[in-house]
């Protein structure tokens, strides 16, 4: 009976990790990276659910503002066992679509522009930070493992 709650609760079950390079080029608008999977119990992944979601950041302390925007997402729907003990490296392309601001269109139509974008941004304590996240459907779990990493886009 502690074994099946263990399982039905996912601990000493499944654990999924991103394996992504340090920095992505922006201008690629796909992300190729892996994701690894462990598991101490035998068990089997019905799906995997991921997305990209860049954090916007502007304004100071109580005036500050934060947004969050999906950039993209895969879904892959092809299940596989997990043997116990064992270790499955699984590749995946995630293209995703980068959402420019009012500032960085302005910056975009010429260099005057992009200088004055810049200030602007400095003055709003404008950032964003992207990130990517997972989570892998277990079957007979209730908690299914999940795994984020913090990007860096040149």
């Amino acid at each position: 009976m502690f074994g099946k709650m263990k399982k039905w609760l996912g601990i000493e079950g499944v654990k999924v990790e991103i394996i992504l390079p340090e920095e992505i080029d922006k201008a690629e608008q796909e992300i190729i990276g892996k994701l690894k999977f462990t598991s101490m119990s035998s068990q089997f992944i019905s799906g995997i659910y991921l997305k990209m979601i860049e954090k916007y950041t502007r304004g100071r302390k109580q005036d500050k503002l934060i947004d969050e925007y999906v950039l993209g997402e895969v879904q892959i729907n092809k299940g596989f066992e997990i043997e116990a003990g064992t270790e499955k490296i699984i590749d995946f392309i995630l293209p995703y679509r980068i959402i420019k601001s009012e500032i960085d269109q302005m910056g975009d139509n010429n260099i005057i522009m992009k200088g004055i974008s810049s200030l602007a941004k400095t003055i709003r304590s404008v950032k964003s930070e992207y990130r990517i996240e997972v989570e892998a459907f277990v079957e007979g779990t209730r908690f299914h493992p999940f795994d984020k990493k913090s990007i860096k886009l040149k």
